[in-house]
Formats: C-alpha cells, sequence, structure tokens
C-alpha cells in the first residue's frame, strides 16, 4: 500500500479533519472514516445515501482498537472474534451503551470485524484506529473493486488509497454474536 510512514501520517491528519477515504478489502473497496468522528460518519452516510438506522461495520486489526464501542470479551471471545474475522465473518457485537448511534444506527448491537485483509489491517495500525467500513458505492450501486471506479464514483469527495482488493467475491458473512445467527451469508 503505502512505504513511507509520512503517507499514513497524512491518512490520520485526513482522517481526524473529518476526511473520508476509500480502500481496499477483502471483497471490494471499502469507503471509511473516523469512527469517532460524527460529522465525518454523516458526511459518508450521505454520500452513499445510506440511511443511519441500518448501523455501519467497524474494521479493525486487534480487539483493542474496538474495545472502547464493545461490552467487554474474555481472552478467548477476543481470540474468537479474530478468529471470525479470518474467515471474513463480521459480527454483531453487543455495543456498550456509550458507542454512538451513528455507528451502531437502531440497535444494541455494533457490527465489528477484525479484517484478516492485509492492506486493510496495515492501514488500521497505522493509522492507530478501527474504521468505518461500508462498501464504496452509493446504495443499490455495484461497490467499487479498483481504485480508478472509486475515483469515477467519488471525485475529490473521497481520499482513494491504492492497493488490491482480496479474492473473496461476496461481501463478509454478519452472524450475531450471541447465537451465531446469520444474518447476511
Amino acid at each position: 500500500m503505502f512505504r513511507r510512514s509520512a503517507s499514513y501520517r497524512r491518512i490520520a491528519a485526513h482522517l481526524k479533519r473529518g476526511g473520508l477515504i476509500a480502500y481496499p478489502t477483502e471483497s471490494c473497496y471499502g469507503l471509511g472514516c473516523d469512527p469517532r468522528n460524527r460529522t465525518a460518519v454523516q458526511r459518508l452516510l450521505k454520500l452513499k445515501q445510506r440511511p443511519q438506522h441500518k448501523g455501519l461495520i467497524l474494521i479493525a486489526a486487534s480487539y483493542r482498537q474496538v474495545a472502547r464501542y464493545l461490552q467487554p470479551l474474555s481472552p478467548a471471545e477476543q481470540q474468537q472474534l479474530h478468529e471470525a474475522g479470518a474467515q471474513v465473518i463480521t459480527c454483531l457485537m453487543p455495543a456498550r451503551h456509550s458507542a454512538p448511534c451513528w455507528l451502531r444506527g437502531a440497535h444494541d448491537t455494533l457490527a465489528v470485524r477484525i479484517t484478516a485483509h492485509r492492506q486493510a489491517t496495515q492501514l488500521c495500525q497505522k493509522v492507530n484506529s478501527a474504521l468505518v467500513s461500508t462498501s464504496a458505492n452509493r446504495s443499490g450501486q455495484r461497490p467499487a473493486k479498483t481504485y480508478a471506479q472509486c475515483q469515477r464514483s467519488f471525485g475529490r469527495k473521497v481520499w482513494v488509497l491504492p492497493g488490491r482488493v482480496g479474492k473473496r467475491k461476496q461481501p463478509s458473512t454478519i452472524r450475531m454474536w450471541a447465537d451465531d445467527k446469520i444474518i447476511r451469508k
């Protein structure tokens, strides 16, 4: 993705200022921002034409990056969450009461994936944060799979990061944490 730490510092600063980014994930480009920045999340939802009540997915490089949003997990449960991410499973986890409604939507859960995609993991590590991760498309359209498609779709509204999308054809499976019920296959 990027070789120099200066590039990651610029991305982190852009996110902190409320900027939006598009970046490669397991099956498509993701559209993201700093999950702590309500204004950025609202801009992302408006750009995507997605209602807030649906909620959003957070990706992270580790449990530590999402712990502030979730009910506490035991070390064994943290390992289970990590393993689910390696299988490209997003888990609907019990959210803390303090988890922002702009992330949860109308739910008491939060969708979380500890990503195994090398570039997305590196991005989360280098900017030292979980990221909002929704497919890079407007609602009802196909997700972008390439840098060029993102550029055409979003222009200057989004910083598009170069990289390779993973080989997965479908978006992540979404599973309820409490009972393993599959919500999206």
